[in-house]
């Protein structure tokens, strides 16, 4: 049976799109400026013991499609061996008709292994063993480098000594790795786990935080040590944004209180993490940084999955909070005394695109797609999530400037997302031509297409 993802013009439906793709975006480096790839991984050269390892053994996203397809829990995450596992994936992919894993799983079998066969239950044991064979000279560097990855952002708690990214550094490798630092911890001063957090960034810091005062001297610290670890990016995973005003005396009681154990009423978590992420925005001016703001998941939807597999295991969704007054009250905060560092607006709910985009364009200053809206996320980065994020783009922003496609992914396996995506990218622009929409202009379009994939992430970012 013929593979049709395996084909060369998979995605390309017309030769302008076709020419877009082999000449100008088929063949470029990828910066991959968000992931949550593992950098003592990296640094040690992980070599993986078998396929199922690569890439089944930490992919919620397949986990979610086995257990849809009525496999147990224990053929999934649980003790079940690893080909048994592997097979009921196997046996699942034949049913992923319109789902983006299908075409994944095709498109990581034929970029790493040469395997161009459609994966099935007759055929797993094969595959399984001829790629396990390939498994035993391949590592984590040959899947980066054959993938062309100039930088990687890592994902990085701000307690991280960043070792291996040091280690890293000193490797002399064809890439490079990159800290971003994650401070949601610092900022969701609602949860249990705060004053504990607190306790270990004492230790780190070396410094007691007695007062909110000495909170926010350790918040820069350690961002400084960032800064020197050649950090430049920080990521916010805000599942939902309000904002409301806050003065640092009302912060100081707030953060004083919490010390205390004293109970604090809805509207005083709000106005805590509004100050917060203001006061991080502008040491990102100040250190010259940029921000992401990943917004609107629901995490761990269901408590018998949360208790029994934890976080990050496929048991989460879509929010359908409002964002708007929230979006624009944070990033008001910062504009209005001239801090807004770039920033990044990812929206999990696709009937924010427009919002977002639309108030992101109000706080466009002095740099080119300073405010940026982020690439179809999570839920989104299939065909129909990535032509509507780029339609959105387009239709209330400025697309020739937007900076592209990340992985957000665990999996050494997932570089392909950013080929199926450059793929979309020149459908899509080939589409503006055919419907008269656009000139049929190649040399503007290359430039668009080079820039989109490559070029824009790389001015923006600095790398």
């Amino acid at each position: 049976m013929k593979n049709p993802i395996a084909q060369k013009n998979f995605l390309l439906n017309s030769k302008l799109a076709q020419t877009l793709y082999k000449k100008y975006a088929k063949d470029l480096p990828i910066i991959d400026f968000h992931c949550h790839l593992s950098p003592k991984e990296i640094y040690e050269n992980k070599q993986f013991k078998s396929l199922y390892e690569v890439w089944l053994s930490g992919d919620h996203y397949k986990w979610r499609l086995m257990r849809a397809n009525g496999i147990n829990e224990d053929h999934i995450t649980g003790q079940a061996p690893d080909y048994d596992k592997f097979y009921l994936w196997a046996k699942t992919v034949p049913l992923l008709v319109g789902s983006p894993l299908y075409h994944w799983t095709h498109l990581e079998l034929k970029a790493f292994f040469q395997e161009n066969r459609l994966l099935n239950e007759q055929n797993a044991q094969s595959i399984y063993d001829q790629v396990n064979e390939q498994l035993k000279t391949k590592t984590a560097h040959y899947f980066i480098n054959s993938s062309k990855v100039q930088t990687i952002c890592t994902t990085d708690d701000p307690l991280d000594d960043l070792q291996y990214h040091q280690a890293i550094l000193k490797q002399n490798n064809s890439f490079q790795v990159l800290p971003a630092w994650r401070p949601d911890k610092l900022v969701n001063i609602n949860l249990e786990s705060f004053l504990p957090y607190l306790a270990k960034l004492e230790l780190v810091a070396k410094k007691k935080i007695k007062t909110f005062d000495n909170f926010l001297a350790v918040i820069e610290q350690r961002l400084i040590y960032f800064h020197e670890n050649h950090c430049r990016l920080s990521d916010h995973a805000l599942d939902s944004i309000d904002y409301l005003d806050c003065s640092t005396t009302e912060a100081q009681t707030i953060f004083t209180n919490r010390l205390n154990n004293i109970a604090l009423s809805d509207k005083e978590v709000v106005q805590f993490k509004s100050y917060i992420l203001n006061y991080l925005g502008k040491l990102y001016f100040k250190y010259g940084w940029s921000q992401q703001y990943h917004i609107g998941a629901l995490r761990n939807v269901s408590t018998n999955k949360f208790q029994t597999l934890g976080p990050d295991t496929g048991n989460d969704a879509i929010q359908d909070g409002l964002i708007a007054r929230g979006l624009a009250g944070l990033l008001n905060s910062l504009d209005k005394t001239d801090q807004l560092p770039k920033t990044t607006i990812y929206t999990l709910n696709p009937r924010d695109f427009e919002v977002a985009i639309t108030i992101m364009q109000c706080f466009q200053a002095n740099i080119a797609g300073k405010i940026q809206f982020g690439a179809a996320w999570w839920f989104l980065d299939n065909i129909d999530g990535m032509e509507k994020q780029l339609s959105a783009l387009a239709n209330n922003g400025l697309l020739a400037k937007f900076v592209g496609m990340l992985t957000d992914s665990r999996s050494f396996l997932s570089y392909p997302r950013h080929d199926y995506f450059r793929r979309i990218l020149c459908n899509f622009l080939a589409n503006q031509v055919k419907k008269g929409l656009y000139p049929l202009d190649i040399a503007m379009l290359g430039k668009i297409v080079q820039d989109i994939s490559y070029y824009n992430a790389k001015e923006y970012f600095g790398v």
